[in-house]
């Protein structure tokens, strides 16, 4: 084996023990392989779109530059390695668009394994990029110089760059393509680009919005790093890792999922399903739909997910439910009227008293509503009352607040026989009553029956709860008191 061979060999050993399997990959038909570089982003990093409205972004990870290379038999010691270098995301608004063209050697065209062969989109940045990892190779020529590629940028990159939050991404569409400046082969231009270095590529056509990728790739990127972490449970205190965790996105107050499971499933078996917040005392953060159905089991989410709808429509002023019981179907409801048409079940009902649809006569009231109609009418403002009028009419209305004020004088001045119910007032006298209905006696104050032969042993056994208090609570005058002596 020649000095190059082993060099290379001991090199790409040296690369798979530092780096794991998603970061580095060797090629399995030739001496090259891919190394996926995530560069560290400064704290507070943001995206920032700029189009209809100025929109910004807090992101912690950005695609990984991409570092194709192919070893040549004579590296180290007299050649370069082959490579090129790809990203999604630099200098997107100075993207210039290249095509294969037979008249030109501008596209870098490689048969292998290793590098990518397919047109590409090249960045000026990109390009400064190429030119450092060259000037590299000229300072160590003659020894391996991949690692030393991979330190300067994975460590150094943004700062030769100067990249700065926020970074500008250009939303796709017409603005995008004219920027990225088409060429058709006419050679003037392409002379123009021959500084664009051919092994820089850009992965996206700038007609593809990379907003989503980018912010998805974020995203994924944070629930891995999360996943790695230790956290201690606030419900059973035990340490679990973050893949056994759940964290409230608003909050990020962290559980584990056992507690949580328990949690949800309890407050969706109980209908709570607008209760799903951090167990945390005061804090309002709420369960994603897509965390519930992480935990729960089938049957439980679609219970929650039907719940969930239904407290929605229940908000909607325009929204009532068809009142047959063996339907119950959403109905919308069109503005002014009080007709509602279930789509299921074809009923027409009025929205007011939910019985079938009585044109413009008024809602009948059941005996059980009347008792209630009065002072919800009383309590009432005018134009409350005015509506109230027009659904049940005047009569009904003033029946009600009627039989209302009865029933209240009844309440506080009568009591009702404990044999028949017919209600008694007492105007005067001892507490041995008699009911104007059946001729039952019985006690005002316990509302005992008394016995027809005796009613007044009642008020003289010692053992009874009205034991001397026949004229408990009677007013006697002086010519009373007198009257009942010379009797």
């Amino acid at each position: 084996m020649s000095e190059d061979q082993a060099a290379q060999k001991d090199e790409l050993l040296a690369l798979a023990s530092i780096y794991d399997e998603e970061e580095f990959h060797g090629a399995e038909s030739a001496q090259g392989g891919e190394i996926q570089l995530c560069l560290e982003l400064p704290p507070n990093f943001k995206l920032i779109v700029k189009g209809d409205k100025h929109t910004e972004y807090d992101v912690s990870f950005l695609p990984p530059l991409v570092l194709n290379f192919e070893l040549p038999a004579n590296y180290p010691s007299s050649s370069s390695p082959l490579y090129t270098l790809s990203s999604k995301w630099l200098s997107r608004d100075q993207v210039r668009q290249t095509h294969h063209c037979k008249k030109s050697n501008y596209i870098f065209q490689q048969h292998s394994p290793c590098l990518p062969d397919k047109p590409f989109f090249s960045t000026p940045q990109m390009t400064s990029l190429c030119k450092r990892l060259d000037e590299l190779w000229g300072e160590n020529q003659g020894c391996v110089v991949l690692y030393t590629w991979i330190q300067f940028l994975k460590e150094e990159a943004f700062a030769f760059l100067d990249v700065k939050s926020p970074l500008e991404v250009v939303k796709a569409g017409k603005a995008a393509v004219k920027r990225a400046g088409t060429i058709i082969g006419e050679e003037g231009k392409l002379e123009s680009l021959l500084e664009l270095d051919p092994r820089a590529v850009l992965l996206v056509d700038p007609r593809t919005d990379i907003l989503p990728q980018l912010l998805d790739f974020d995203e994924a990127q944070r629930q891995k790093v999360f996943d790695g972490k230790v956290f201690c449970c606030s419900i059973c205190f035990m340490e679990k890792l973050g893949s056994s965790c759940l964290c409230f996105k608003e909050c990020q107050h962290v559980y584990c999922k056992a507690c949580m499971t328990e949690y949800f499933g309890i407050q969706i078996r109980d209908g709570n399903v607008q209760c799903l917040n951090c167990p945390e005392p005061k804090c309002t953060s709420l369960a994603m739909p897509s965390q519930v159905k992480l935990l729960v089991g089938e049957e439980l989410f679609t219970r929650y997910d039907r719940l969930l709808l239904q407290s929605s429509l229940d908000l909607m002023a325009d929204v009532v439910y068809c009142p047959r019981q063996s339907c119950c179907q959403a109905v919308m409801v069109e503005q002014d009227t009080t007709m509602g048409i279930c789509p299921a079940c074809q009923y027409a009902f009025c929205t007011l008293c939910k019985r079938g649809y009585h044109g413009l006569s008024h809602c009948k009231v059941t005996a059980d509503e009347l008792r209630g109609l009065r002072d919800e009418y009383i309590s009432a403002s005018a134009e409350g009352k005015k509506f109230m009028e027009q659904r049940f009419g005047k009569r009904v209305i003033q029946r009600a607040v009627e039989e209302s004020f009865s029933r209240d004088w009844l309440y506080e001045n009568c009591k009702g026989c404990p044999r028949c119910g017919t209600n008694i007032q007492k105007v005067d006298g001892c507490n041995k009553m008699t009911c104007t209905s059946c001729k039952q006696y019985f006690c005002w104050l316990c509302l005992g029956q008394l016995t027809l032969v005796n009613p007044y042993s009642h008020f003289n056994n010692p053992s009874s709860p009205c034991y001397n208090q026949l004229f408990q609570g009677v007013d006697i005058n002086e010519d009373d008191a007198l009257s009942d002596e010379e009797d």
